[in-house]
């Protein structure tokens, strides 16, 4: 008989398990329990947009869309950056939709990291991103961030983790899990760093609007 195990991936199987997962199927078995596990809004999405849903749905907008996103929604990423913050970027060649910031993150690794390359990872950190720099053949270098200095990363934290092989950095903020947040000081620091150690930044924002 087959064993499939041995026929698994060794990279596969050294992704380790999410032990967030492990708390949801405990909690999942215990009553009056208030979970802190999932970043999610905790009230329904507003009708408006569940109406949208319907409507599409209705209208038979159930097809294919082209790889990059529709392009009305990659327009109004352009416009909601170039309002924001005054950048400019193109739609067409600029933008890329993806489900979520799990499959981002993913193609984003995948596309930068060759086997071998390290990226920094502060911790604590999201649960997937080891996994996404492993899989795509990176090394995931864990970098501390302090409880002293609110779990904010700072180049002093950074810079004794920097090697030859150190080609991107990973910052996720507004952080999951510890809620911390960078100030445009913080920020521009960091940019310094990456310009100094020519590295790529990849920038996980996904709770930016609900701070």
């Amino acid at each position: 008989m087959t064993n499939w195990n041995d026929r698994i991936s060794p990279i596969v199987k050294s992704v380790p398990p999410s032990g967030i997962r492990k708390f949801f199927d405990i909690a999942s078995e215990m009553e009056d329990v208030i979970s802190l596990g999932v970043g999610e809004p905790d009230f329904v999405t507003p009708w408006s947009i569940r109406e949208s849903c319907v409507y599409g749905l209705e209208q038979g907008y159930t097809s294919y869309t082209a790889n990059r996103g529709l392009l009305e929604l990659r327009e109004e990423i352009c416009f909601m950056h170039k309002r924001r913050f005054e950048l400019d970027y193109n739609p067409k060649t600029d933008v890329l939709v993806t489900v979520g910031v799990s499959e981002a993150l993913d193609i984003a690794m995948r596309t930068i990291l060759t086997p071998g390359d390290e990226i920094l990872i502060p911790e604590p950190c999201y649960v997937s991103y080891k996994a996404c720099a492993t899989l795509a053949g990176g090394i995931p270098v864990p970098v501390p961030a302090k409880a002293e200095n609110d779990f904010r990363i700072t180049p002093a934290d950074l810079e004794p983790h920097v090697s030859p092989k150190t080609k991107a950095l990973l910052i996720g903020y507004p952080n999951n899990p510890t809620g911390a947040i960078l100030s445009k000081e913080d920020l521009e620091a960091i940019a310094r760093f990456a310009i100094k150690h020519d590295l790529i930044v990849i920038s996980d924002e996904i709770y930016g609007d609900l701070t």
